[in-house]
């Protein structure tokens, strides 16, 4: 049936029992799997990773707005790289940099945790924030009757 219509017959489920058949275009039937992969593809949202860098003695005002940024980068669902730079006699205390560190952590606890453990170079000492679950779509989560009982 498939050579007289010049068409190909292309298996579509091959797990079922028993397995599915369809009489089409070959060339057809990729393009289309692949039109449909590119969709899913785009639809996905990228974790991306940002850095903020820190140094053991900074100042309040610089401290709080790089954690604003710190924040945006938590609320926008990304990943953020906290570096404390150590340089000169700062590298012989690293120390200075875990209480920075420890700073960032309690002052960013209802957006995100800390991902992994802290790393420790000679130069710098690193750890990663991702954002913690808020919200969506899920009704245990959520309160949308607004009566004072949990779900």
């Amino acid at each position: 049936m498939a050579k007289d219509r010049n068409l190909d017959l292309v298996e579509v489920a091959p797990a079922a029992n028993p397995p599915v058949c369809r009489i089409m275009d070959y060339g057809k039937f990729l393009y289309e799997l692949h039109k449909k992969a590119h969709e899913a593809k785009k639809h996905q949202k990228q974790v991306q990773i940002k850095e903020i860098k820190f140094r053991p003695k900074i100042s309040i005002h610089d401290y709080t707005f790089k954690m604003r940024h710190v924040e945006r980068f938590l609320k926008d669902g990304n990943k953020v790289k906290i570096t404390v730079m150590l340089r000169g006699r700062e590298k012989a205390k690293p120390e200075l940099a875990h209480k920075i560190l420890d700073r960032v952590f309690e002052d960013i606890k209802e957006l995100g945790q800390q991902d992994g453990f802290i790393r420790t170079q000679p130069w710098a000492v690193s750890a990663l924030l991702t954002a913690t679950k808020s919200g969506g779509k899920d009704a245990k989560t959520k309160n949308t009757q607004g009566s004072q009982k949990e779900i």
